[in-house]
This record gives structure tokens, sequence and C-alpha cells, in this order.
């Protein structure tokens, strides 16, 4: 049996009638999602103390066979440990050791009982009530908790459920960072996203961060500066969904602070990670799909609504927006507007369109402003 996942029934439980974390969790999503805030609220504290009881009565077991005089003189020899649970059928410490084991890889505890407790103790920390309880503050109005909430639970990643959601949270902190207009913090987070690094120690992005990633720049700045967009998006294929919002919103904003050398480069990063999904997503569907400009990408869009779906999802005209006009600030005017022609043309882009002709007009510098 494993404790806590795969049965109701748990170690040393007080009360048979107790739900397992997990359970309770799944029932406080099942509230927030219909809207039933404190129900989810008192769900997911329970869910957050049913999982350290849990956890802290296994450790207090092992502790009290620990203590034993006979077993004291087996040090901190994990095997021996397990060869005297094993022959006194001691069904408590085997439970404990095994859930361990279903959670945590026995051989990265280095044989060592000492490890055993250390891991027993960090498992009492369950994350992903944390971040649940986050977001109900946060449906509630209460951000400053809420954030508080996020943080914990980023604090706590390695015991995530999902791989990668760490990024996922890492977002929401930001976005309320934003709302409530702590800008350095926001940019931090964001920079941590595209700068960290994932549970296997791989770069997040690797085309952006490090000395590579600036050569990448770069050279790909470029092109885009020398040969257009055609050129640029002929050359160039980035698929990294992952950190698209990343670059997007640090381009917003170092757009709004007039910092349009960085800006330029972030939401040429955001651009080209966009249109990528759009042509790959696209030559799916049709194989023999080439690309030639924006132009002849957009008319091949509008025959699949899911990707009409993705271009407002992700700001789409938007970034080619202000895309431009940090190229426009950065002094590279004729490639703006190239953007800008683009965006005057085409009527679903809607307020970017009439932003687009008036710039074409007349370009223009934004003042420093808030985030757009």
């Amino acid at each position: 049996m494993v404790y806590g996942q795969a049965e109701p029934a748990s170690i040393g439980r007080s009360d048979p009638l107790e739900r397992p974390w997990w359970y309770t969790l799944e029932q406080g999503k099942l509230h927030f999602r219909g809207g039933a805030y404190g129900e989810a609220l008192i769900a997911f504290e329970e869910a957050r103390r049913n999982r350290r009881d849990q956890f802290t009565r296994m450790e207090e077991e092992l502790i009290r066979l620990l203590s034993i005089p006979e077993v004291r003189p087996l040090g901190d020899s994990l095997h021996h440990i397990e060869v005297y649970i094993a022959d006194r059928k001691l069904a408590g410490s085997a439970a404990a050791l095994a859930e361990l084991y279903y959670r945590v890889p026995k051989e990265s505890l280095g044989g060592s009982a000492r490890r055993v407790l250390e891991e027993l103790n960090r498992l009492k920390n369950y994350p992903d009530a944390e971040y649940w309880l986050g977001e109900t503050y946060r449906m509630e109005g209460e951000l400053g908790i809420a954030l508080s909430q996020y943080q914990k639970a980023y604090d706590q990643r390695s015991l995530l459920e999902t791989p990668g959601f760490e990024v996922e949270i890492l977002y929401k902190m930001a976005e309320l960072c934003g709302i409530r207009q702590k800008y350095n913090e926001m940019e931090k987070l964001l920079n941590e996203i595209l700068n960290g690094t994932d549970s296997g120690g791989e770069s997040r992005d690797s085309l952006w961060s490090g000395d590579s990633g600036a050569f990448a720049r770069s050279a790909m700045f470029r092109i885009l500066d020398n040969d257009g967009i055609g050129r640029f998006l002929t050359l160039y294929r980035y698929n990294n969904l992952l950190v698209e919002k990343a670059h997007r919103l640090l381009g917003y904003y170092y757009y709004a602070s007039n910092r349009h050398g960085p800006a330029a480069e972030h939401l040429m990063f955001s651009f080209l990670i966009q249109n990528s999904i759009l042509i790959e997503e696209y030559t799916r569907y049709r194989y023999d799909f080439s690309f030639t400009s924006l132009d002849n990408l957009m008319e091949a869009v509008k025959r699949r609504p899911q990707l009409s779906s993705y271009i407002n999802e992700t700001e789409y005209y938007k970034t080619i927006y202000y895309l431009g006009s940090a190229l426009n600030g950065f002094g590279k005017g004729l490639r703006a507007r190239e953007f800008w022609s683009f965006l005057a043309g085409r009527l679903e882009a809607g307020e970017w369109r009439i932003r687009s002709q008036g710039q074409l007009r007349s370009p223009y510098v934004d003042k420093a402003q808030e985030m757009p």
C-alpha cells in the first residue's frame, strides 16, 4: 500500500474518517472552479494540514524506532535499520519507509537514516496547496496574501506534483507585482523565468541566456535590421512557448520605461516565438505551406480558427506594434515602418492598425508611462 496516494488510510491516523490530503486538495479545486471560494479555502488549508500531520507521524514513528536502545548501535546505517524492521515485522516503520521511497528515490538517500528524517521533514510541505491558497486569496482580492502564498509554493517547488509548474507560479507572481505596480519585482521574476533552469538543470531559454545567447541575440537583431521581417522569419525558428510571455511582458515594460534597446530584443524574441508556433502549427495542417511573408501567414491563419485564438492569447498585433515602436525609439525607423505597414493593412489588427497608421503619418516615441 502507498500511503497518502493509493489508499485513504494513513500511518498512525487517529481519525479513520480523515480524508487523505491529495483527495482534499482535489475537492478544494472543485469548490474553487465552482466559485465557492470560502469552501475552497477551508479544503486547501485542510489538505495542507493533513499532509503535514501524516509526514509528522511518519517522522515520529522512525524517531521512536531509532531511539530504541538496541537500534542505537546501528548508527546511521539505513540498510541495518531496514533489516531490523523486517526481522521484527514493524509495520508502521516499514510503511513510513515505503511511503518515503515512493516519493524520493532511495538511492538519493545515500544509505543514511539521518537523510530519511530530513526528507520526511521536507515532505511535510505541500506547495500545491500553498499555490491553490494563493489562487483563492487572489480571487477574493487579497493580493498581498496571494503573493505570499505563491512565494511559499515557489520556495517548495522541488515537491510540486507537476514538473515545470514552478514557471506558472513565477508568472502568477509577476502578474500580481505588475497589478500592484511593483515593477522592479516583476522584472526580477520574469528574468528568473528566462535565466533559470528546469528540474533537470537545463536552461529554460537557451537561446537567450548565457554568452551564447548574447551572441545569438546580436546575430538575430542584425538580420532583422538589415534584411527585414521575411528574411528573419525564414532564417530563424524558436518554438519555446514557455518563455514567450516573459519576453513579451519585459518588452512592454522596457518600452514603457524608455529602454528601447532591451525592449526591442525581448519583443523580437516574443515575435519570433509567436510566428514559429503559427508556422509550425499551420504546416501540420498543410504540409506544403511555405512562409513567404507575414501577410501570407495571416491568410493561412484565417483557415485555422484555433490559430486565431492563439493570436489573441499572445497579443500578436500588440507585440508587433510595440516591437516596431521600440525599434523606432532605438533609431531603427526604417524597420519600424515595416512592422507598422503590416499592421496598417490588416483590419483584424483593430486598435493596433489605427495606431500604426498614425505612426506612419508622423512617427513618435511614447514618453515613459505605466505598463502598456
